[in-house]
C-alpha cells in the first residue's frame, strides 16, 4: 500500500496537499481499500467554508456510506468534477486522479498538527 511522504493526514483517513496558499484533500488508499467499489462521491461547493474535523461531503460504495471530514479549515476553491462521472477513480488512483477538493488554506498551522507519513502508516498498521 502507498503511503506518499509529502502529504500529511488525518486520523479520519483523509489526505493533504499543500500548494502555496491552497491545499488539495483526498482519501488515502487504506481509506478506499477499506470501503470497497466506490459509486458515488457527494461534494461540498465552490465557496463553501470548512472547519477542521467537520463532514465536508460523503462517498458511497458497495458496502457503505462514509462522511469525509475536512482535516483543515478553509474556503473550496474548487472540487474535481471528474468523479461525478468516474468514482472510481478513487479506488484506481486515490492520490491522483481522486483529490476531492481544494480549499484555500485558512491556518496553515493546523497542517503541521496532521499526521506524517510515517505516523499515519503506524496508526493503520494497528488497526
Amino acid at each position: 500500500m502507498t503511503i506518499p511522504k509529502d502529504l500529511r493526514y488525518s486520523k479520519d483517513h483523509e489526505w493533504v496537499k499543500q500548494e502555496g496558499s491552497t491545499a488539495k484533500i483526498g482519501i488515502t488508499h487504506f481509506a478506499q481499500d477499506e470501503l470497497g467499489d466506490i459509486v458515488f462521491v457527494e461534494l461540498p461547493s465552490v465557496g463553501d467554508e470548512l472547519k477542521a474535523g467537520e463532514p465536508f461531503g460523503s462517498v458511497e460504495s458497495v458496502k457503505t456510506v462514509s462522511e469525509l471530514y475536512a482535516p483543515i479549515g478553509g474556503k473550496v476553491v474548487s472540487i474535481n468534477e471528474e468523479l461525478d462521472d468516474s468514482p472510481e477513480f478513487v479506488n484506481e488512483s486515490p492520490y491522483e486522479k481522486a483529490w476531492m477538493i481544494e480549499i484555500e488554506v485558512e491556518d496553515a498551522s493546523e497542517i503541521e498538527e496532521l499526521l506524517t507519513a510515517e505516523a499515519y502508516e503506524a496508526m493503520i498498521s494497528e488497526e
